[in-house]
């Protein structure tokens, strides 16, 4: 009897994933499943900060203490970041390319480099008009996000609206396969963040991105962003050799408990284990920013040259 050859183990888990339906379409044919990111050299961690760290202080003029995006960069080449990260909740209404370009011009003449943007949205959305608004959104990001020259732009997986999770982690990986070929086309990577709703187990988002058949697609690791019982530094550790960018939170939450302090030579000794080579961003949520955020850029910069 003339028995097949056996199959690689990459065939198996192509054949696995689609039956378990997490993806589909002529792309499973000619592209590979999402594997860690070998990156040679050594780790190197480059400082960078979220704007919405100062999300209550965007476009208030009336308010005692007020930010542009421009006057987020400075504060960011201020404080000695390499990067700034440009959150999209905060520009103007109906800007241009050539507002994006002023920024870009901006940034450069301070010496800081746009380490990317995030965006909201929801993936876990059935087919139809509002699941394809989603995608168009993040579509017109990645342009913004090319004429800015940024390499990353944060997306969320979503909460499902009419589908069961495993609907919802299927659809979620087909916008994710469909984004990332546009993405690829700009040279932009999309990081796919830890954030609740169908990705709030470790397990849920690993099984998404290691389904996603693009080579433009990673995890935006948020170190704050654990909710689970389990270690959140374990966690972390099977998200870090697929990041593609770095979110820093100053606190951890564990379902249950009080927020606990960041160690943040765990994080980096996570990081530096998995050889993450790039920013890693501050994404300050407690209170009082403007006194607190400079603290701890101090306190990562100065542990960073020491990684």
């Amino acid at each position: 009897m003339n028995l097949p050859p056996p199959l690689s183990r990459r065939a198996f888990l192509d054949r696995a994933l689609l039956a378990a339906g997490l993806f589909a379409g002529p792309a499973a044919a000619t592209l590979r499943a999402l594997e860690p990111l070998h990156r040679a050299g050594r780790c190197r961690l480059e400082l960078s900060l979220a704007a919405y760290s100062f999300r209550d202080f965007f476009n208030r003029p009336e308010a005692e203490k007020s930010l542009t995006v421009p006057g987020f960069i400075d504060f960011c080449a201020d404080h000695g970041c390499a990067g700034t990260e440009l959150t999209s909740y905060y520009f103007p209404k109906n800007f241009t390319n050539a507002y994006l370009i002023e920024l870009k011009r901006h940034a450069f003449l301070r010496g800081v480099a746009i380490s990317g943007t995030a965006v909201g949205n929801n993936f876990a959305l059935p087919d139809g008009p509002a699941r394809d608004e989603q995608v168009a959104q993040v579509k017109a990001w990645l342009d913004h996000a090319a004429v800015l020259g940024a390499p990353h732009i944060r997306v969320f997986a979503g909460e499902p609206k009419g589908l069961d999770k495993a609907a919802g982690k299927h659809q979620c990986v087909r916008a994710l396969e469909e984004c990332g070929e546009y993405a690829g086309t700009k040279g932009i990577w999309l990081g796919l963040e830890n954030h609740g709703g169908i990705v709030s187990e470790v397990t849920d988002l690993l099984d998404i991105v290691q389904a996603v058949k693009s080579p433009w697609v990673g995890v935006n690791l948020d170190t704050g962003n654990f909710f689970s019982d389990a270690d959140p530094y374990a966690e972390m550790a099977r998200l870090a050799p697929y990041a593609v960018n770095v979110q820093l939170k100053v606190a951890i939450s564990r379902r249950g408990q009080p927020k606990q302090p960041t160690e943040l030579a765990k994080v980096i000794d996570i990081l530096r284990q998995a050889n993450y080579q790039g920013y890693v961003a501050l994404e300050y949520e407690e209170s009082d920013p403007w006194g607190e955020v400079p603290v701890w850029l101090k306190r990562m910069r100065e542990a960073f040259a020491n990684a």
